[in-house]
């Protein structure tokens, strides 16, 4: 007991260090009472187990969190998913949001762009611009960011299919403003694994699917020392039906499985893992999604560093984006979405989230108008501002409540990981359709319990108004986007030189058959003005395209 004793106060003392030597805000964290509190609190007696299981706040195994003193040093980035019609109006409204004090941009993209076609596809009629903004050429991303420096601005795109393409686009744009690749600060999702699980936008088999991913890894590990080249999404895995606990097992499992392509391919685990990061879902059971949180950070920091030998403590550290749950929303008294993304946040906060986005309350009934938008923007700054709950790391640490669900969840986690190993990896699981059918049960018996009143649904299946009519504005899209795009594109191909674009796909195509990085023959095709489609095209030339085993 003693030297357990000594251990906790040896790593109190190193933490105490870091507290006083890190960077601290300006604001007043005291109480409303005006009661002095400490950044953390630890028990007086600290059990056999307390350095292996919780520790502190920046340190190993970073239950706690992977800052020593969190928001306390710096808040999250406020970061409001946005993209609509045009790069044009995505553009203002990304200007509109910076101005009501959003930290980072995040962009949403059609479903054109999501699967790798162009504007004057056929599958492309009526979807241009309708879920996301439509761009399909580096001009196009050109014009989303027009005005806004891509050097001091965090960008996060959720894009994954054609990621790589994507990812050219930006990198073009940036050096087209002087802008080079190392100087590019944000994140991609490029989480291909979770499409074939949830999404379902995909366009290549898993395995060549796979080579793109590591093809990325290796060009940022090089080049983009301050990106993020994976944001590992457990999110649509829970928009589609799943429990928190397989949220977070199926997603850990896809991590892991990024780091053995990774670690194939030839790259040094701590040259990557430092640069992969995570994004989850916060849902409506407030003390399991904090511990889900808690969790996640513990079973990779074990993993990284006993299995994966990575001697980098940047490598132990999971580092998450949160969005508030979408499917929680509900198109009757949508107002009251406002409070269910209120909690939701407040769980994300509190589960130590370095990133949040929180829903609008119209967004299951359509794209976020501005000020419902604005709406959920304030409910960060709430958070931030006025409730204390960024004044203290890890507050709810140590309640007897949640160490036992942080305690339960890890453990079921661990028991999923043996049976994915069991059908030979994530892959495997893919192929076999193991991930679609685990979800597919939850779900239903998820809605088997709303049905039976089991699980009570504010104003939908209990709490009922009389006539709920949907009162709200709804944001009216543009519906010449499509045609003005389309129109861009005839341009766009009037002004380029068509032999130059030939013979850059054309390279494209081989280096996908020599094996060759895909990177910098995708950026010389973006800066001639190919576009999407063809770069996809190209790559299809090769790779072809995949439709899933049903699993059912």
């Amino acid at each position: 007991m003693s030297s357990q004793l000594e251990l906790f106060q040896e790593s109190y003392k190193k933490w105490n260090n870091e507290i006083k030597s890190s960077k601290k805000r300006n604001f007043d964290f005291d109480t409303l009472s005006g009661q002095c509190q400490d950044t953390c609190y630890f028990p007086s007696n600290p059990s056999g187990d307390y350095l292996d299981k919780l520790g502190f706040p920046g340190q190993f195994p970073y239950t706690r969190g992977v800052h020593s003193n969190l928001y306390r040093g710096k808040l999250w980035t406020m970061r409001q998913f946005a993209g609509f019609g045009t790069p044009q109006e995505t553009n203002k409204r990304f200007k509109q949001l910076l101005k009501k004090g959003q930290t980072g941009l995040s962009v949403a993209y059609d479903m054109p762009t999501l699967m790798g076609y162009d504007p004057d596809h056929s599958l492309s009629k009526g979807e241009i611009g309708k879920c996301g903004v439509s761009v399909f050429s580096l001009p196009e991303m050109q014009k989303l960011f027009q005005g806004i420096n891509l050097k001091e601005i965090t960008v996060s795109q959720t894009i994954n299919g054609p990621a790589i393409v994507l990812l050219a686009f930006y990198i073009a744009a940036g050096e087209e403003e002087g802008i080079v690749p190392s100087e590019l600060k944000g994140t991609l999702q490029n989480d291909i694994l979770k499409e074939f699980t949830a999404q379902k936008e995909w366009i290549f088999a898993p395995e060549p699917s796979m080579r793109l991913i590591t093809d990325m890894l290796s060009y940022c590990t090089n080049f983009m020392p301050h990106y993020n080249t994976i944001s590992i999404s457990g999110y649509h895995i829970r928009e589609a039906g799943s429990t928190a606990i397989q949220e977070l097992a199926f997603t850990l499992a896809d991590g892991f499985t990024y780091l053995d392509y990774g670690i194939k391919a030839g790259i040094e685990v701590d040259d990557f893992a430092p640069r992969l990061s995570f994004f989850f879902n916060s849902h409506l059971d407030f003390f399991e999604e904090i511990a889900k949180f808690r969790a996640a950070r513990r079973i990779w920091a074990k993993r990284l560093k006993f299995k994966y030998k990575a001697k980098n403590e940047k490598s132990w550290k999971l580092r998450f984006h949160t969005q508030t749950a979408g499917c929680s929303l509900t198109a009757q008294q949508p107002e009251n979405n406002i409070a269910r993304t209120g909690f939701q946040a407040l769980a994300a906060v509190l589960g130590g989230t370095q990133s949040l986005h929180t829903n609008a309350m119209d967004e299951t009934l359509a794209l976020p108008t501005e000020k419902s938008a604005e709406v959920a923007l304030r409910t960060q700054q709430l958070i931030a501002y006025e409730t204390g709950a960024a004044s203290v790391v890890d507050p709810l640490g140590g309640s007897w409540y949640l160490e036992h669900l942080t305690d339960k969840i890890e453990q079921d986690v661990e028991n999923y990981f043996l049976e994915i190993e069991s059908l030979g990896g994530v892959i495997s699981a893919i192929e076999d359709g193991f991930f679609q059918r685990e979800i597919s049960r939850s779900a239903s018996e998820y809605q088997a319990k709303v049905d039976e009143l089991r699980r009570i649904v504010v104003g939908v299946n209990k709490f009922k108004n009389k006539h709920d009519e949907i009162d709200i504005p709804i944001l009216n899209l543009n519906e010449d986007a499509g045609a003005y795009q389309i129109n861009q594109l005839k341009i766009l191909k009037k002004k380029r030189s068509q032999t130059n674009v030939n013979s850059v796909l054309e390279k494209i195509t081989n280096a996908c058959k020599n094996k060759d990085n895909l990177m910098p023959f995708i950026i010389a095709a973006a800066k001639e003005h190919a576009t999407i489609g063809e770069i996809i095209k190209a790559m299809k030339n090769e790779f072809g395209e995949w439709q899933e085993t049903t699993g059912f």
